[in-house]
């Protein structure tokens, strides 16, 4: 476990973050029946794994005594310091539960947010790690950004920061045009990408997958194939190369090919439509039955 206190002794820990407080019922689908509103003052409880000394326990007890009272039914995360050590960032908090039984966690997603809320990182942890957090106690914590999990180049801000609970949203799955599409679909036709993507049953959460709109010949005997590229993530995805094949009714492979994007992007939580032309010499299948049919990323 890592360690809440400086290798420099003659660095005092100070509480530099700021809160963020969430309701049980909506992060844990708990709420309790209190009849009052009564504040509810958290104490300190040490993980059983942590190994402190006297005094810096007395230092943890002092900051969580500084802490401003929850209401019930609420569960918190008060920063406590932040500091960069080689690519990492490590944020120490405070866990804290108002209800009157402990509360466990499993994986759940935490966002480091700076000044004004801007998102500095994302990362999913596994919170089962912090144990049982016994009835209205706070538990300190370390959780561990990587250089992956960053979202922002600005530098790690020391104040005016926070951890917060990233909850689920029923944010609806939209329609993401390109701006060439976007000036070249008539409204008729955008309204039918619209309706299309509405009506169909979205991604599961975090998957990326391809949906094909239209696939004919030209003249020149290439293969024309219109997809929806459909992300079903929290986060922009980018495509730089995208290797992709074609497969009929009968499950054969009708083209295959590898397209470069120039670094396309699709938006979290929508399905952009992209059309790509396999040339005639991508073509494997002369003859292939449309009537059913799909394209899929190779080697996945």
């Amino acid at each position: 476990m890592l360690s809440f206190f400086k290798k420099n002794k003659n660095e005092k820990l100070t509480k530099q973050g700021l809160d963020s407080t969430v309701s049980t019922q909506e992060l844990l689908n708990v709420e309790e029946e209190t009849g009052n509103e009564n504040e509810v003052f958290t104490e300190l409880s040490l993980h059983p794994m942590m190994n402190i000394t006297t005094e810096q326990s007395y230092v943890l007890r002092f900051l969580n005594n500084e802490l401003p009272p929850l209401k019930p039914n609420q569960i918190s995360l008060a920063g406590i310091e932040i500091n960069r050590e080689e690519e990492q960032i490590i944020v120490s908090a405070f866990v804290r539960n108002s209800l009157s039984k402990g509360v466990t966690f499993s994986q759940t997603t935490l966002l480091l947010l700076g000044a004004n809320d801007k998102l500095i990182a994302r990362k999913e942890f596994d919170l089962s790690e912090l144990g049982e957090i016994p009835a209205q106690s706070s538990r300190p914590w370390n959780f561990v950004f990587g250089p992956k999990d960053l979202l922002s180049n600005e530098p790690i801000p020391k104040t005016d920061w926070k951890l917060a609970f990233q909850l689920k949203t029923t944010q609806e799955h939209r329609l993401d045009l390109d701006k060439e599409w976007e000036q070249s679909l008539s409204e008729s036709g955008k309204e039918k990408l619209v309706n299309l993507v509405r009506n169909i049953s979205p991604p599961k959460e975090g998957e990326i997958n391809f949906m094909g709109i239209q696939a004919k010949k030209n003249e020149q005997g290439d293969l024309v194939v219109t997809l929806l590229i459909r992300n079903g993530s929290d986060k922009d995805v980018q495509f730089e190369q995208l290797p992709l094949q074609v497969e009929d009714s009968e499950k054969d492979i009708v083209a295959k090919g590898a397209f470069t994007l120039n670094n396309l992007i699709v938006k979290a939580n929508t399905s952009k439509p992209w059309t790509f032309i396999f040339p005639k010499s991508m073509v494997i299948k002369d003859n292939p039955n449309f009537s059913r049919w799909k394209v899929l990323p190779i080697n996945q």
